[in-house]
């Protein structure tokens, strides 16, 4: 998978202020908003300030300050959304074959009521 950041992404403007969003939470390496076109209840997205495309590509290339701020992040927004006690999802769709629509790592955390399966069985 190419690992080349596009800083015109709807995220990067985002994190440069040139598009508002409702935030819950910011940190000194990371971004939490709610999504405009909610799934559940709760949804919220959760991304880096850095330039990463994806969790791979973050894994390998963040700093060990930016991991660990941005793994902390998920879990204070699971708790500020208020679905740390009854169940959350977190999901990070990477590439074409994860139907990945922002080139920007960005993880949803969807919550509030009960979830469906996440995958039919393979035929």
């Amino acid at each position: 998978m190419d690992h080349t950041y596009e800083d015109q992404n709807i995220f990067a403007k985002i994190l440069r202020g040139e598009i508002p969003n409702a935030t819950v939470l910011e940190t000194e390496h990371s971004l939490a908003f709610n999504d405009i076109s909610p799934q559940a209840p709760a949804h919220v997205l959760v991304i880096p300030k850095g330039p990463y495309v994806c969790f791979d590509h973050f894994a390998a290339a963040a700093s060990d300050a930016e991991i660990a701020d941005f793994t902390r992040a998920v879990g204070e927004v699971c708790r500020l959304a208020g679905v740390a006690a009854d169940g959350y999802r977190l999901i990070a769709n990477a590439g074409r074959d994860g139907v990945q629509d922002v080139p920007h790592l960005h993880v949803h955390v969807l919550g509030g009521r009960r979830l469906g399966r996440m995958l039919s069985p393979v035929s």
